[in-house]
C-alpha cells in the first residue's frame, strides 16, 4: 500500500475550506454514493462547522493540484446535531450511563473522504492520523454506513470499537454505525 507523500497533506483554513468547498463538496458525493443534490445541501452545513470549537482540517492534494481526500472534525458537545442523535440512538440502546461515558470530551471525526479513484492507497489513514494529532479530547467518535468497506477495515485496524450499531440518523435511509476509541491513536 503506498500512501501519499506526507508533504501533500494539508492544513485548512476555514478561508481554504471555503475557496475548495465545491471540490470537497463532490469528493464527498462521490465517496459516499450520495445525488449530486447532497453538495448544495451540505455546503452551508460544512462551512458552519469551521466555526465550532477545535475544528480541524486536512487536505490530501495530488501532485497535480487535485483535491483526493479530506478530512475534518470538531470538539462534539451537546445540542450540536450530531451529539443529540448519538445521544438519543444510546438511550435507545444502552443506559445513559453509556451514553454520557461517550458523548463526554470526544471529538467528532465528521467527514474523512477518498476519492473513489484514488482509495486504498493509505491516504485515508494518512488523513485521519494527521488530523487528529494533538487532539485534546479523551477519545474520538465517528459514524459511517454498516457493511464492509474499506472504511470499516481502516477503522479496525486503527482500534475503532463499536459504540452504537445499525443507526438510522434522520435524512439518510441506510444503516450508520457510531465507532469510537480513546485518543490518541
Amino acid at each position: 500500500m503506498t500512501a501519499i507523500p506526507s508533504q501533500r497533506l494539508t492544513e485548512f483554513t476555514a478561508e481554504t475550506l471555503r475557496a475548495r468547498l465545491p471540490e470537497a463538496l463532490g469528493l464527498y458525493v462521490a465517496a459516499m454514493n450520495y445525488p449530486p443534490d447532497t453538495a448544495r445541501q451540505r455546503a452551508p452545513m460544512w462551512l458552519a462547522h469551521t466555526a465550532r470549537p477545535g475544528w480541524r482540517c486536512v487536505g490530501a492534494i495530488s501532485t497535480d493540484g487535485a483535491l483526493v481526500g479530506i478530512c475534518y472534525g470538531y470538539q462534539g458537545a451537546a445540542g450540536q446535531w450530531w451529539h443529540e442523535q448519538v445521544r438519543r440512538g444510546l438511550a435507545m440502546a444502552a443506559s445513559s450511563t453509556r451514553a454520557n461515558q461517550w458523548t463526554r470530551d470526544y471529538f467528532e471525526l465528521t467527514e474523512l473522504h477518498v476519492s473513489p479513484e484514488s482509495q486504498g492507497r493509505g491516504i485515508g489513514e494518512d488523513l485521519l492520523r494527521r488530523t487528529l494529532e494533538g487532539v485534546d479530547s479523551q477519545r474520538v467518535l465517528l459514524s459511517t454506513p454498516e457493511g464492509p468497506t474499506r472504511a470499516w477495515r481502516l477503522y479496525r485496524r486503527l482500534g475503532f470499537v463499536d459504540v452504537l450499531r445499525n443507526y438510522q440518523f434522520a435524512g439518510d435511509p441506510r444503516p450508520f454505525a457510531v465507532l469510537g476509541r480513546a485518543l490518541p491513536l
